[in-house]
C-alpha cells in the first residue's frame, strides 16, 4: 500500500511539474523522500499498533478415540469424513467374554444374597453370629462393586462419538483386535470451531476483548468477513515452564507471536469452513483510528489477491 502512495504522489509531482504548476527545484526533487518518511513515521508504523494484523488459521478440536476395553472389532458402522451426532457408533468390540463376566458375578452375587440372608435369619434366632452376618454382608458388597465394573467393561464394548463431528484417516476394519493403551481413530469435534490468529508482540499492546475483526481466507477469495477478539490467550510454548527432575536449562529466547482468539459474526460460515483453512486477520483497536481505512485497504487487496497468490 505504501508503494501505491508514494508513486501516486510520484505521478502527480511528474504530472504538476510538465504542467509547470510546481517548478521542479531541489525541494520537490526530494519531497518523494520526505513523503515517504511521514508515511512510514507518521500511518505505516503507527497502523501495527492501531490496526494490527497477522496470520489466521480455522481449527477444530481432535479427539484420540482409545477403547476403554482390549478385544475384537466385530463392527464399524461409521465411514470417514461422513458427519455423526454425539452417541452415535464408532466401532464395537466383541462383548462375549465381557457378558459372559456379568453372568459369573451376577451368579456370585445371587449365592452371596442368599447366604447372607440366612446368616441373618439364624443371628434373629439367636442360633447364629453377627460376626458371619458381617462377613457375609462385606462379600455381596465387593461382588456389588464388581459387577458394576463388569457392566462398565460391557458398555464399552460399544465406542460411541464423544460429541458432533467426523471420523478421519479411517484404517480400522472389522476383525482388528484393539487394546486400551492405543488410539484407534482420530474424531474431528465439530461442535466448536477455533479461530485464531498471529499478533507479533510489539503490535499486541492494545488489543482487547470484544474489539472488531476482519479476515479474508484463502478458500473464499475476494471476500472479507467480520468477527470480534474472542481471547488473547495468556499464555505462549515458549514461557512455559516444563516439569522436570534436573536444574533449569534455558532455551533459546524467542520473540514468538500472540495468539488471538476470535468469532465469526456469520455462525453458518464458522461451520462449513474446513480445519486448517489460512488466512489474514486484522484487529481494529481505539488507538490510531487514521491507520483503519489503510488497513481495510490492505486487507481487500489482500483477499483479491487470492485469487492467483497460493501462500
Amino acid at each position: 500500500m505504501i508503494v501505491v502512495l508514494l508513486n501516486s504522489y510520484i505521478a502527480l509531482l511528474a504530472l504538476f511539474v510538465w504542467l509547470k504548476f510546481i517548478p521542479f527545484n531541489t525541494f520537490w526533487k526530494i519531497s518523494p523522500v520526505i513523503v515517504l518518511l511521514l508515511l512510514l513515521l507518521g500511518l505505516f508504523i503507527p497502523m501495527g499498533w492501531g490496526a494490527p494484523s497477522g496470520p489466521a488459521v480455522v481449527g477444530r478440536n481432535s479427539v484420540q478415540i482409545i477403547p476403554s476395553v482390549a478385544g475384537e472389532v466385530v463392527d464399524v458402522p461409521v465411514a470417514a469424513n461422513v458427519p455423526v451426532k454425539a452417541g452415535d457408533v464408532l466401532f464395537r468390540i466383541d462383548p462375549t467374554t465381557y457378558e459372559a463376566q456379568v453372568k459369573t458375578i451376577e451368579a456370585q452375587l445371587k449365592f452371596a444374597e442368599l447366604r447372607r440372608s440366612q446368616f441373618s435369619e439364624l443371628q434373629s434366632r439367636d442360633t447364629g453370629r453377627a460376626f458371619d452376618v458381617q462377613q457375609r454382608e462385606a462379600e455381596v458388597q465387593e461382588l456389588q462393586a464388581q459387577l458394576e465394573g463388569a457392566k462398565w467393561n460391557l458398555d464399552k464394548t460399544t465406542v460411541r462419538a464423544p460429541a458432533d463431528g467426523y471420523v478421519t484417516n479411517l484404517a480400522l476394519r472389522k476383525g482388528a483386535r484393539v487394546t486400551a493403551q492405543s488410539p484407534v481413530m482420530a474424531f474431528i469435534d465439530t461442535s466448536e470451531t477455533l479461530f485464531a490468529a498471529e499478533i507479533p508482540q510489539i503490535y499486541a499492546r492494545y488489543v482487547e476483548v470484544g474489539q472488531p475483526v476482519e479476515i479474508t481466507f484463502k478458500t473464499l477469495p475476494g471476500e472479507v468477513f467480520t468477527g470480534r477478539v474472542q481471547a488473547v490467550l495468556q499464555a505462549i510454548a515458549t514461557g512455559q515452564a516444563q516439569v522436570s527432575g534436573s536444574a533449569i536449562s534455558p532455551p533459546d529466547v524467542q520473540t514468538a507471536p500472540f495468539v488471538v482468539r476470535f468469532t465469526l459474526d456469520d455462525p453458518d460460515l464458522a461451520k462449513r469452513l474446513p480445519a486448517g483453512t489460512t488466512g489474514l486477520a486484522a484487529i481494529f483497536t481505539e488507538h490510531v483510528k487514521a491507520a483503519h481505512v489503510i488497513r481495510k485497504v490492505v486487507l481487500r487487496q489482500t483477499a483479491i489477491l487470492n485469487y492467483v497468490n497460493p501462500f
